[in-house]
Formats: C-alpha cells, sequence, structure tokens
C-alpha cells in the first residue's frame, strides 16, 4: 500500500510540475501594429527609373571613360554623371559621345576613374 501511495504521489507531483511549467511560458503575442497597418493608407510603389552605368575603359591621357549602359537606357549629350568606387563618390563625368550601340564617352571632369567603377546620375 505505501508502494501505491509513494507511486502516486509521485505521479501527480510530475504531472503537476509539467502543467505548472507549459503555463509558465509567455504567451504568444500578435505583433504590434505599425502606422501603416492602422491607416487606410495605400502604399505606393514607384520604379527607380535613374540611369545608371559602369566603367568599361579609362584613357588617363585624354581624360575620359567609356561606359556601358543596360539596353535601352542612354543619356543625353552633355548629362552629368558622378563615378562612385566601393559606394564611395570619386569623379564627376560628362557625357559627349560619340555613342555605339550600349556604350557612350564622357569627360572627366574631377576626381578619378577605373574599369569598373560605377557611374550613377545621383
Amino acid at each position: 500500500m505505501t508502494f501505491r501511495l509513494s507511486a502516486g504521489l509521485l505521479l501527480a507531483g510530475l504531472i503537476a510540475s509539467g502543467c505548472g511549467l507549459h503555463h509558465a511560458e509567455a504567451p504568444q503575442s500578435s505583433p504590434a501594429p505599425t502606422a501603416s497597418s492602422s491607416t487606410n493608407v495605400a502604399t505606393i510603389v514607384t520604379p527607380d527609373t535613374s540611369l545608371a552605368a559602369k566603367v568599361v575603359r579609362y584613357n588617363p591621357t585624354g581624360r575620359f571613360v567609356v561606359l556601358s549602359f543596360p539596353v535601352g537606357q542612354m543619356p543625353q549629350t552633355g548629362q552629368t554623371f558622378f563615378l562612385y568606387r566601393g559606394g564611395l563618390k570619386v569623379g564627376r563625368v560628362k557625357i559627349t559621345g560619340p555613342q555605339q550601340d550600349n556604350d557612350t564617352v564622357a569627360d572627366l571632369l574631377d576626381g578619378d576613374a577605373q574599369a569598373g567603377d560605377d557611374v550613377r546620375e545621383q
């Protein structure tokens, strides 16, 4: 009889401790509402239509670069762009032409250039 009583108490203790641990966890709450979800404002998405290119070649003697633009995106003659290397602005160029396919020539106005530099309008 003491064996049954001891086993019963042990089993009741295990069940009670298991239930206690289960209820001790913090209840899962839903994420806090954000400003956009609490108001009825529609999100507006606009595409980036700015021109960007890569420096294909740099001529240090003539201080000009050959730029390669994506298909269908060519700048106008006289347009100014900035050169970036590793995320840092390193120079400024002005489109002078001539243009052939997706490539065009630009004069280096300020700074330095290397093949592989990124070219952006801003």
